[in-house]
């Protein structure tokens, strides 16, 4: 066995905005040298395939890589730093499986489809009002969809969570790993810490209850005492930030890559399967999340050992780019005969909870988009976020269309 230390690695430059908006041109190379591992900064990189479905897995060897965030900023002792290392995506082992459990009935496919006519009508609603505009930041109407339907599912109204906007988009440049940005991370935080709390209070207060909607059965999960007061507190602000960011991005991701095959964008509007398969696609090649473990108890793997506190940046976005998995992995071919399924959502323990109702989510939107805002092209410079910083995707994706004259819904 060989120390992964001892190994010469090519470099990724995964924290650079070169690489954001251009992976392939760092990618390339370093796959020539190394099939599936690289160095970064703070550790390694690990973008094959297979590599990374066997690692993820490995959830008795690795957990989640967040307080090392909260060292970083020098932010321990407080109650953002408690939420960091407490919440659901960063912990393992009993109490992730006893929250993981509280929420599991709400994520079902069954369940994500029977949301469906809720999404159909959010996204209905927002189109009555873009789609008559010529030009817009296309990142922005996608911001506003996700986060609806959430609120759906938990029986919130969105209109209250629009106001909490720029405190959700403060909570996620924590990842950004940038010191400057903490006064307005803590602030963020504070402010939803507040909202959740009095919607939990408001809702407990009125004494209503309604089995069907997430927020209610928490509530009933916290009193049955499967639940303290910060892990439900917790769950709200997570899935308010997940229903936020990623659909959000990878909603963007996805118009990004039809502007440049518009017979597919076309057949989108008239066929929702195809939908389907252009959202498992985009996936594919450019899914937005990029997880992050450290080694807790030493392991070998294909003769590599790697020791305990080695920190394992997983390339999940690139990983779909491995020529080992896949044929032509750099075409865009919604229809592709793949036989190894992609790792967008991850793996292990850790697996994304919310699959189902983001494809749900994703399918639905696109359908009526496609049918609804004709004739994208790009209208400006298209700008990305770090790699790095957990939620990969564009910032900005100034599009021009083709408005439409009075309302047409779609179904």
């Amino acid at each position: 066995m060989t120390l992964i230390s001892e190994l010469d690695l090519p470099d990724l430059p995964i924290e650079g905005p070169e690489f954001s908006a251009d992976p392939m041109r760092f990618l390339t190379p370093a796959q020539q040298k190394h099939p599936w591992l690289a160095r970064f900064r703070a550790g390694y990189v690990v973008h094959g395939l297979q590599a990374g479905r066997d690692l993820l897995a490995m959830d008795n060897r690795m957990g989640p890589h967040f307080h090392g965030v909260v060292e970083h900023f020098g932010a321990e002792g407080t109650e953002w730093a408690r939420f960091m290392s407490e919440q659901i995506a960063t912990t393992s082992g009993a109490k992730h499986d006893r929250m993981r459990a509280s929420l599991a009935s709400a994520f079902t496919p069954r369940r994500a489809n029977l949301l469906r006519p809720l999404m159909r009508d959010v996204i209905s609603r927002l189109l009555d009002e873009w789609a008559a505009r010529d030009s817009f930041d296309f990142v922005d109407f996608a911001s506003h969809f996700p986060i609806a339907v959430m609120c759906g599912v938990m029986g919130i109204s969105s209109d209250h969570v629009r106001e909490t906007h720029d405190a959700i988009e403060a909570q996620i440049l924590c990842l950004r790993m940038d010191r400057n940005l903490l006064p307005d991370i803590m602030a963020g935080y504070e402010v939803l810490r507040s909202f959740t709390a009095d919607v939990i209070r408001e809702r407990e207060k009125s004494g209503e209850r309604n089995s069907d909607l997430l927020l209610d059965a928490l509530i009933e999960t916290k009193t049955a005492g499967g639940l303290d007061e910060n892990e439900l507190r917790d769950l709200v602000i997570t899935l308010l930030l997940g229903g936020y960011d990623t659909s959000k991005n990878e909603l963007a991701l996805i118009m990004n890559s039809l502007i440049e095959h518009p017979d597919m964008y076309q057949r989108c509007a008239v066929d929702k399967a195809f939908c389907g398969k252009v959202v498992q696609e985009t996936l594919r090649l450019t899914s937005v999340a990029t997880p992050s473990r450290t080694v807790f108890e030493e392991f070998d793997y294909q003769g590599i050992t790697f020791p305990r506190g080695t920190h394992i940046c997983f390339a999940v976005a690139l990983s779909g780019r491995d020529p080992a998995a896949y044929d032509e992995p750099m075409a865009f071919r919604p229809e592709r005969k793949a036989n190894t399924r992609h790792l967008a959502f991850g793996r292990g323990t850790h697996i994304c909870l919310g699959q189902f109702l983001a494809l749900a989510i994703l399918e639905e939107g696109l359908h009526l988009i496609a049918q609804r805002m004709k004739n994208p092209r790009l209208a400006g410079e298209v700008t990305w976020r770090p790699f790095r910083a957990g939620i990969w995707g564009i910032r900005t994706l100034p599009v021009a269309i083709d408005p439409e004259q009075g309302s047409q819904r779609g179904g």
